[in-house]
Parts: structure tokens; C-alpha cells; sequence
């Protein structure tokens, strides 16, 4: 994942602010009448926080991708529907999205190497000892276990095993891509 706009510290801080025993969350909650909810170390909260965290910082990057990809589209085709009667819907049925394809696949190429890695950053920074058993994910135990506990050769198999499947997911994508696109792969 992307760094783009905030890093994983930001983020994971104001994340850790927000549902803290003085944030946001629980001054809601005790609006409410409800107690404190120690949010960031309850396990079953880890996976939603992930995921909604993770959404809300790389939407800006999507953003901005999408957009000028949508921005690419000739006008005039759009101007074409609307004369023949196509409404909005249609417009993006047929017009918009099928011209969205190849920005879609070569994003989705671009990160489907790194796809074993599930952003060490993030977790590392969302994660407390009490979430180690949802949260971790290989790069973290690598970490923990390579680096803090001193298994090197372990961290060097992890991290040459992602690599090598990684490589393989590129190519086989690339593959079909070239296969079923008609703008081909990376390469």
C-alpha cells in the first residue's frame, strides 16, 4: 500500500486518539449513558478498525487515480449517449465503467505483488499485545520473531518466500491480462 498523503503513524495515532478512553468514540458512548469501550484492545474490534482505517486513508490516492482516468474519457462519447437517450446509469453501465478497465487492471497489477504483505505499517501501528492473535500478520511475527528474538535465516525464508510468490501472482496476472485486456499488461 501507498504512503501517499499520511503516513501509517499519523493515521494509527489518530486512530488510537479517536478510540483512546478520552476520544471521540467514548465521549459519544458516555453521552449516551454508556461506560468506557477500550476499543484498540478488544480483538473483535481489531479487523473492522483494519479495515475501515485502511479505506478511509487510501480512498484519497483512489481518488485521484480515478478521476483523471474518468477525466480521459472523451466528452464527446458521453454527448453521443445523451442523444441517443442514455441516462446517467447508462452512461456509466456502458461508457464509464468498461473505460475504467484498464486503470482498474493495471492498478490491481501494480499491487497484487505486494499482495501477501497486508501493509506492515498499519498493523504495526494499530496493533497491542492484547490483538496479537487477530492482528498478526506475516510481516509483524517476521519482525517479532527475525528481528526482536534474533531468527534471521527465519525472517530471510518468510521474506523470500513473499517475494517469490509475489513474483509469480505479477506474472500470471500480467498473463491473463495481456490474455482478456486489449491494452495488454506491463509488459
Amino acid at each position: 500500500m501507498h504512503s501517499v498523503f499520511l503516513s501509517w503513524v499519523i493515521v494509527g495515532g489518530l486512530v488510537f486518539d479517536l478510540f483512546g478512553s478520552r476520544g471521540l468514540f467514548n465521549h459519544i458512548r458516555n453521552a449516551l449513558g454508556m461506560k468506557n469501550l477500550l476499543v484498540m484492545q478488544k480483538e473483535s474490534w481489531f479487523r473492522p478498525i483494519y479495515v475501515i482505517s485502511s479505506i478511509w486513508k487510501e480512498a484519497g490516492w483512489g481518488t485521484v487515480v480515478y478521476l483523471a482516468a474518468i477525466s480521459g474519457i472523451d466528452p464527446g462519447l458521453y454527448e453521443s449517449a445523451s442523444m441517443d437517450g442514455a441516462g446517467r446509469f447508462q452512461k456509466m453501465r456502458y461508457i464509464t465503467f468498461p473505460l475504467l478497465i484498464p486503470t482498474v487492471l493495471t492498478l490491481f497489477l501494480l499491487n497484487i505483488g505486494s499482495f501477501l504483505e497486508l501493509g506492515f505499517e498499519q498493523v504495526y501501528n494499530l496493533y497491542t499485545p492484547m490483538t496479537y492473535a487477530v492482528a498478526d500478520i506475516f510481516d509483524t511475527y517476521v519482525y517479532r520473531a527475525g528481528i526482536q528474538q534474533g531468527q534471521y535465516s527465519f525472517a530471510t525464508a518468510v521474506g523470500l518466500f513473499q517475494s517469490v510468490v509475489g513474483l509469480v501472482l505479477v506474472v500470471i496476472f500480467n498473463h491473463l491480462s495481456r490474455r482478456y485486456s486489449q491494452e495488454g499488461g506491463l509488459w
